[in-house]
């Protein structure tokens, strides 16, 4: 029970770090203050969560091995995954990407990144090494009942800020249904006009993120139909730029080298039609011939 009640709390406190460390780039960005999240406290899940896996499996492997190696990359992976699948599961759910790392470099569908995975080795490194003792040197410090008072408190608080966020997000994924909008600007703006009226929990929501990307099966058809375009006149492009270099490279071909072709298929062809037993008079005087201005020509060439 003791450490069940002490993970929980090791939750909601990287949730808070997280949090704080997210509405301060934020800040850097946009210079103001945006409560980010999709809960009104001053909290994000996914930071806690990470931690908390973070907390569990690399504590389990403590017998074993606890290097700083060994953490950074169970934390590289399992963080990773855990964002990934955050991502896709509340991107079907709303029919909204949160973030998108699309134009990030080594990323993987827009929902990880290079950057961040490693960043999330370097934070588990962090958790185990140095956060995680101090953290376990304060709860022993604590009786375990005030700890679990606290963990009550805080885990009630949250159910009921997730509560009213989950109907905060009801009516955002029916405004993204309903839309008629072919872009993700359009339904955007229609989203934030439909949170406008209402109360402060709706309008935090709006400018939580302002960098939401709606998707809903119109845009992708859309999206689809202009990828297949941009490939079509791709490979038109292709094709003619390939037509366009062999009508140059016969342009260009010396007019010596275009007759020495010709001699070559000529004494091909009267090789494979002209037979010595089976030839008429008439046709072995020709081939003589033939054979004779051909040894003239390449007496000339050996000269020139």
């Amino acid at each position: 029970m003791e450490y069940f009640v002490d993970l929980v709390l090791i939750f909601f406190a990287f949730s808070f770090l997280g949090w704080c460390i997210e509405v301060t780039l934020k800040y850097f960005e946009f210079h103001r203050f945006i409560n980010r999240g999709f809960l009104t406290g001053p909290w994000l899940p996914i930071y806690g969560s990470g931690a908390a896996l973070i907390t569990v499996v690399v504590g389990g492997l403590a017998p074993l091995e606890r290097g700083y190696g060994t953490t950074f990359a169970l934390s590289f992976v399992l963080c990773g995954v855990l964002e990934y699948m955050t991502s896709f599961v509340m991107e079907k759910r709303f029919h909204a990407r949160w973030w998108d790392y699309s134009k990030k470099p080594m990323n993987l569908h827009g929902r990880v990144w290079i950057g961040n995975l490693v960043l999330f080795g370097l934070g588990g490194v962090l958790i185990i090494h140095v956060f995680d003792p101090i953290l376990y040197r304060l709860f022993a410090k604590t009786p375990l009942t005030a700890r679990e008072i606290l963990a009550l408190c805080l885990s009630a608080v949250f159910a009921a800020d997730y509560v009213v966020s989950h109907f905060v997000l009801k009516l955002v994924k029916t405004g993204v249904e309903g839309s008629e909008a072919d872009s993700s600007e359009q339904i955007s703006l229609e989203v934030r006009l439909l949170l406008h009226d209402r109360s402060v929990f709706y309008r935090r929501f709006a400018d939580a993120y302002p960098e939401v990307i709606y998707r809903t099966e119109r845009i992708s058809a859309r999206m689809d139909a202009i990828l297949a375009e941009t490939e079509q006149l791709r490979r038109e492009a292709e094709q003619r730029l390939e037509s366009g270099r062999d009508q140059l490279a016969q342009r260009l071909e010396p007019t010596p080298v275009l007759k020495s072709g010709l001699i070559e298929k000529q004494e091909a062809l009267i090789a494979l039609l002209y037979d010595e037993a089976t030839a008429t008079g008439e046709m072995k005087a020709l081939k003589g011939q033939i054979d004779a201005d051909l040894a003239r020509l390449q007496s000339r060439r050996a000269r020139m």
